[in-house]
């Protein structure tokens, strides 16, 4: 397969696809840009924190640790196509899974190997780095580490399998895993192409369109809550100073008045996804409870998303070189009424 790049549509190049050369590559490229997995497909929230790399156990090195914003793990691996038989990742996934389990009995080890990572690598604590990464509080934190002990005591666990090329027989193994067990295994297929200095990523996961036909439970051990309107509105005005909560109820007004479907948010924080399916097919941006401000850019067309970027920052966003960029609610509620008007303006 190959791509076509171009210019304000001049110049137009062919781009064929590049091999990883080495899995040493892709497992710091995903280290270092967790946003490539594309975890959104699963559950649109979902925010993925790459918390340790080549974690050590009995089984051997993880080639990465993550954590997402409930608690709940996984297990990364990396497999190119040159490696002879697909199918073994996933009984390597599973071997690293027990391994963890192992530090069931001993949960203070196991968040000591991590913040031995986390130091090392942010120069941070790992409660440190759980609340700058997902804008939570001490006790959030707290909530994260039990879901974390939970899901390890109960060895439950997402794997991820990262490949430049997946076979049909790991897609059947990957289904009929994923329709019979109590835990999850995602294939992500990988597509690399490299011109000039830039690098392009086309991810597609295998494995999450079975979960959500089947409505398996989630790996916190019970179901989502469901949130209504009522209770959104009614938690985050307990949880926000008036000022704030005005803006976060203006904001989903708008939202209800415009959007062509609102989908409420099933974590222990609500929050609500507004689509307005004239510019697209999913959801601009994610505001919870809490007031964190999430911008979708990374399933946008680019010309939106590059549109959305320059006007907020005209009145005062800062973006950081993130595909999903948050903000607190301290860092947008003052400008909410201009966030309006340029959604408005996008929707003319």
């Amino acid at each position: 397969m190959a791509i076509i790049i171009s210019s304000n549509g001049e110049k137009a190049e062919r781009v064929d696809r590049t091999p990883f050369d080495k899995e040493d590559y892709l497992q710091k490229y995903i280290y270092d840009n967790p946003e490539s997995i594309p975890l959104y497909d699963i559950k649109e929230d979902i925010r993925l924190l790459i918390l340790a790399r080549e974690f050590s156990t009995n089984s051997g090195p993880i080639d990465a640790i993550g954590i997402d914003q409930y608690g709940e793990l996984y297990v990364v691996e990396t497999k190119l196509y040159k490696n002879p038989d697909k199918r073994t990742v996933v009984s390597q996934a599973l071997d690293y899974g027990a391994s963890l389990w192992m530090h069931s009995n001993n949960f203070s080890d196991f968040q000591n190997q991590l913040q031995v990572h986390t130091k090392k690598v942010f120069n941070l604590s790992l409660s440190e780095k759980i609340k700058e990464f997902f804008s939570v509080s001490d006790e959030d934190v707290e909530y994260v580490y039990e879901k974390m002990q939970k899901n390890l005591n109960e060895g439950i666990f997402h794997f991820v399998v990262l490949m430049d090329t997946l076979e049909d027989r790991l897609k059947d193994l990957i289904v009929y895993i994923n329709q019979n067990s109590q835990f999850d295994i995602y294939a992500v297929q990988l597509e690399y192409y490299k011109h000039k200095e830039y690098e392009i990523i086309i991810p597609r996961i295998f494995g999450a369109e079975v979960k959500k036909e089947i409505g398996v439970k989630s790996s916190s051990g019970s179901a989502r809550k469901k949130w209504t309107e009522d209770m959104l509105i009614s938690e985050a005005k307990l949880s926000l100073p008036s000022d704030q909560f005005n803006a976060f109820e203006k904001m989903f007004k708008f939202s209800k008045d415009n959007a062509s479907e609102i989908r409420l948010g099933t974590g222990v924080t609500g929050s609500f996804s507004p689509i307005f399916n004239m510019v697209a097919d999913k959801s601009l941006f994610t505001i919870s409870t809490d007031g964190r401000l999430d911008l979708n850019f990374h399933w946008l067309d680019n010309t939106i998303s590059e549109y959305m970027k320059e006007e907020f920052e005209k009145i005062g966003f800062v973006f950081p070189d993130n595909p999903r960029p948050g903000f607190s609610i301290d860092d947008w509620y003052i400008k909410s009424e201009e966030f309006m008007k340029i959604l408005n303006m996008l929707l003319k």
